[in-house]
């Protein structure tokens, strides 16, 4: 730009559609992608991280203590953190709303396999990431399971 251009247009090609009652956005192209993203269950990872960090921090020391600083059931509150222990992947799956159309928050808090791969088979509209699992870093970490510690 030179110092007598001032002004930036930026032009993208859209158009507004109802959809079900409200308006959307339909852009061309790989902005178009639409989602199905479950607020609920993004709301329980994020709180179930939260909370996590809380107990790993020492904000907290016992579940129970946590529990009744949130004025919630101790039983719920470990199985949200439950949700700590899902894959790297299938959590930004939830994040991005890309999660497989059987995966809902009762679903996952009724209990899911600890082991990733388990996982992944149970919800199979997930693909693994390619990784070596020999690997240092890799989405095992060179740990088949993982307990959670209550």
């Amino acid at each position: 730009m030179t110092e007598a251009a001032q002004t930036l247009t930026v032009v993208i090609p859209l158009s507004v559609k109802p959809r079900g009652g409200r308006k959307a956005l339909v852009t061309p192209g790989v902005l178009a992608l639409e989602r199905r993203q479950d607020v609920t269950l993004i709301k329980a990872v994020a709180r179930a991280f939260r909370w996590r960090r809380m107990l790993e921090d020492g904000s907290y020391s016992t579940i129970k203590e946590l529990a009744a600083a949130e004025k919630i059931n101790a039983s719920y509150l470990c199985r949200v953190l439950r949700l700590t222990l899902l894959a790297p992947d299938i959590v930004e799956a939830i994040l991005d709303g890309r999660q497989p159309e059987g995966m809902t928050l009762p679903g996952l808090m009724e209990g899911v396999a600890v082991e990733w791969e388990l996982l992944r088979q149970d919800f199979a509209g997930l693909n693994p990431p390619s990784v070596d699992p020999a690997e240092p870093g890799s989405d095992t970490g060179g740990h088949a399971r993982r307990e959670p510690v209550m």
